[in-house]
């Protein structure tokens, strides 16, 4: 077999391509980091808000509402609070924003809590997106199921009960709007239309390649359907991450390398520098890392093997880097790998329902799933922990043993949280 080329031919080669990305990168930060000067100057601004999440909270007994929203007229994501108690959630808010000087640059890339007041709520015009929305609220009686379709279908938020059962579930990652979902639909897609374009390849183009044609009107309708989402940044890092992906696979080069994946990191963050304090972002690339690292060392386990190899491995290799940041832990995370591999089914088939008007199906299990209950205990590690297990992963693309001991120490990690804190 032809083994296909690298993308980078020596290591100087890869190391000279971090070295120019690093200077771009530095401009890049530096434009934004005038913005942020300039923003911090201002006494005020006005602006539209799409509010992401809502909750209340007490404090010296006074009741108040926290709104996460954000504003595509200054790219802003940040935190907010009223002491309206009125739902925003779906409206048109208008704020007269306060910045404050102390704001630090890294919290105006990221989220951050800015004072506001709320000039105007309205209602949002009818779209076919709202139509779609009230579609599937039609088809479900139990409001926490329609907030978990809506939510996997369509990227709004979730109910503040169901966000919690999900974290008790290890699930975020199949709830929120990612790369597994756009995988999963891209797969959907090139099945169905592979069976037509061969009637016409035969025909007209037997000269044409599938993977280019088809791949290409994929991407198309996978491009409009993260448009018609109203592009969350999850799933528009995971979209521009599949586009490079295609490129590169169309034009024969390597694709499941780590110089690859890092190539990746750099154009993202180049196009999307924000998100380089995003713990999502990280959390996403990391994923990835451990899928190409579990391919690496397991490449010749059988094919129907190596799908559930790689959703356990996943999930017991990303436990430790969690628990740095999130301590919830749960005995229901350990449904977590089995629910990752169900979903890939359960996902198209819960499309197809809603399309025909049968979307309740799978409600009873649904609402069994999201009441069942566990003790929760918050387990976390710290952080030089932590970084001992992200060198000890990079050693493992190199030595073998390596891997075995990252395995040893992630499996140990897994018993502990698991045995002796529940």
């Amino acid at each position: 077999m032809i083994e296909k080329p690298k993308l980078f031919l020596t290591a100087n080669e890869f190391w000279l391509t971090v070295l120019l990305f690093l200077v771009l990168l530095t401009i890049r930060l530096s434009f934004l980091y005038n913005e942020y000067q300039e923003f911090i100057s201002k006494p005020f601004y006005f602006t539209h808000v799409k509010v992401l999440q809502q909750y209340k909270k007490e404090k010296k007994g006074k009741t108040y509402t926290i709104l996460r929203v954000y504003s595509s007229e200054l790219d802003l994501n940040f935190f907010t609070r009223t002491y309206k108690k009125e739902n925003f959630i779906g409206k048109r808010v208008r704020l007269k924003l306060f910045p404050y000087r102390k704001m630090h640059f890294f919290e105006y890339l990221g989220i951050s809590f800015i004072s506001s007041q709320i000039n105007a709520v309205s209602d949002k015009p009818d779209s076919f997106k709202s139509s779609v929305l009230g579609s599937i609220e039609s088809q479900h009686s139990q409001e926490m199921i329609v907030s978990f379709y809506q939510a996997i279908f369509l990227a709004t938020p979730l109910q503040k009960e169901l966000r919690e059962q999900v974290s008790k579930l290890g699930i975020s990652h199949l709830v929120a709007l990612s790369g597994l979902h756009l995988a999963i639909l891209s797969g959907v897609l090139f099945f169905l239309f592979r069976p037509i374009y061969r009637i016409f390849q035969q025909r007209y183009f037997p000269y044409r390649f599938d993977l280019i044609d088809i791949g290409f009107l994929v991407l198309v309708i996978l491009g409009w359907y993260v448009w018609f989402v109203e592009t969350p940044a999850s799933l528009l890092r995971s979209y521009a991450m599949m586009v490079v992906g295609w490129t590169i696979l169309v034009l024969g080069i390597e694709l499941l390398s780590f110089s690859f994946l890092v190539m990746i990191v750099m154009i993202l963050l180049l196009l999307f520098p924000k998100m380089l304090v995003s713990l999502a972002f990280w959390f996403s690339v990391l994923g990835v890392f451990y899928i190409f690292l579990l391919i690496k060392r397991f490449s010749d386990t059988n094919k129907f093997l190596m799908t559930p190899v790689i959703s356990f491995g996943i999930f017991v290799l990303m436990l430790p880097i969690v628990h740095i940041i999130f301590p919830t832990t749960s005995t229901l995370q350990l449904y977590s790998p089995l629910l990752s591999l169900g979903f890939s089914f359960f996902y198209p088939i819960s499309i197809f329902c809603h399309m025909v008007g049968r979307g309740g199906m799978f409600d009873g299990v649904l609402l069994k799933l999201f009441t069942l209950e566990s003790q929760v205990v918050d387990v976390k590690i710290g952080m030089i922990f932590g970084v001992g297990y992200l060198f000890l992963s990079i050693g493992a693309i190199y030595y073998r043993r390596l891997f075995y001991l990252l395995l040893l120490v992630a499996f140990g990690f897994m018993g502990w949280m698991f045995l002796m804190n529940n």
